[in-house]
């Protein structure tokens, strides 16, 4: 038996749906009977295994020696699908390593259902890459190459906030005019749309859709922002050379707060760089702890212990922050306001595009009847808080925040294959 799937292939986490006999979406239970996978791959060096998604964050968290991949998606389109990972003796290149965890979707999901997935819609955000329309083809090109390569043999692509507008129009009694706002762990997309029970019955939806636009910017930036901002000061980020003349250097900061580019410290040259930047710094001591934290490759965990303080200051107005590196340790407190203020550039370039995303559509914010909100990032109170600020007349929809894209990609798929 063929089956055909919508999936969700997101920065933090995946998923995969199906629709049953009566034609209604389900999420597929990917990992112990939960309907969502990490993105995340740990390729362990002491069982010589690829883990995936929760069970590879735990090999990691127990200390077990490998190398942990994590943001997958956010590679798409940059000059970093380019760059290889060594594993032991090989070396994996990143297209390599999306295929990996591609295959064990595929795996997983025809282990489910009993048959064999070979149609499959998937999602994309708007722009994988803002600005760069060749940047952004290359990006789905490559994700579309990763696919077929595990022999789906019919591939498409439908917009995440598309998906999340379609799963939403199952339960509207009249039509309305909806804003999604998709905002995930690498991207947040934004769509203009007319929902209607008589809409939704139509194969053609493009001149439903008034506009969409998008931004790069998602859950894992918001980590870094406030690593940035509350972490990696503890690390020297901010002082000064012995001299007073200038600040250190930003850009090994930067690199050990963003998932996808702290295994490019892990080399000699680095470690020879912040050895003469710890001989020149007026702090020598935050340098030195920023060098042993390198040297014991601990850049995953910190970055994992940033998310840990940022989900916590979902429920709470402030949380302690404390990281062990050998006999130091990382020790600040994190208050929503400092988040608020991390956040400060990139919330108002998400309200920019909120507000060129109306203007393209035609219309105004008053004109808009659901706000919709889906994507693990519309969670943190900071961003919550002000798009509910930006549209208080609209009906405000939370959706399964992870699983809606996926469900709505289901339905696509069934459309366009059958």
């Amino acid at each position: 038996m063929t089956l055909v799937c919508g999936l969700d292939f997101g920065t933090s986490n995946s998923t995969i749906a199906h629709l049953d006999s009566g034609g209604v979406p389900h999420l597929l239970k990917l990992e112990a009977g939960r309907e969502t996978i990490p993105s995340v791959i740990f390729f362990s060096f002491e069982d010589d295994r690829i883990h995936f998604g929760r069970q590879a964050v735990a090999e990691y968290v127990s200390g077990a020696d490998g190398r942990l991949m994590r943001s997958l998606k956010s590679v798409l389109g940059t000059a970093l699908i380019g760059d290889t990972t060594r594993v032991k003796a090989r070396s994996y290149g990143f297209v390599e390593i999306l295929g990996i965890f591609i295959a064990e979707l595929k795996k997983r999901a025809e282990t489910e259902l009993w048959g064999t997935v070979d149609s499959v819609v998937c999602g994309r955000p708007v722009h994988f890459v803002d600005d760069d329309a060749t940047a952004d083809a290359a990006a789905q090109e490559q994700l579309a190459g990763a696919v077929r390569a595990q022999g789906f043999k019919h591939v498409d692509f439908q917009f995440e906030p598309i998906a999340a507008a379609l799963d939403y129009e199952r339960q509207v009694s009249a039509e309305k005019l909806a804003l999604i706002v998709d905002l995930g762990g690498g991207t947040s997309d934004f769509s203009v749309v007319r929902v209607s029970p008589e809409r939704a019955k139509s194969m053609d939806r493009g001149g439903d859709i008034l506009a969409t636009a998008g931004v790069h910017i998602g859950g894992t930036d918001f980590d870094r922002l406030l690593s940035m901002a509350k972490v990696m000061p503890e690390l020297g980020l901010g002082t000064m050379t012995k001299d007073g003349k200038r600040h250190l250097p930003v850009a090994p900061y930067h690199d050990l707060s963003t998932w996808h580019r702290i295994n490019r410290l892990y080399n000699a040259q680095t470690l020879r760089d912040l050895r003469g930047t710890r001989n020149e710094a007026k702090a020598p001591e935050r340098v030195e702890m920023m060098m042993e934290l390198v040297e014991d490759r601990l850049g995953h965990k910190l970055v994992g212990a940033v998310e840990a303080a940022k989900i916590a200051l979902s429920d709470a107005d402030a949380t302690d922050f404390s990281f062990a590196v050998r006999d130091q340790t990382i020790a600040t407190t994190m208050t929503i306001a400092d988040f608020t203020a991390a956040l400060r550039l990139s919330v108002g370039r998400i309200e920019a595009t909120i507000e060129e995303t109306l203007k393209r559509a035609g219309v105004t914010v008053g004109d808009i009847d659901s706000l919709i909100l889906t994507g693990g990032s519309t969670q943190v109170p900071a961003i919550a808080s002000r798009l509910q600020g930006m549209f208080p007349e609209a009906e405000l929809v939370r959706t399964d925040v992870l699983g809606s894209v996926g469900l709505g990609l289901a339905m696509d798929a069934k459309r366009k294959f059958g």
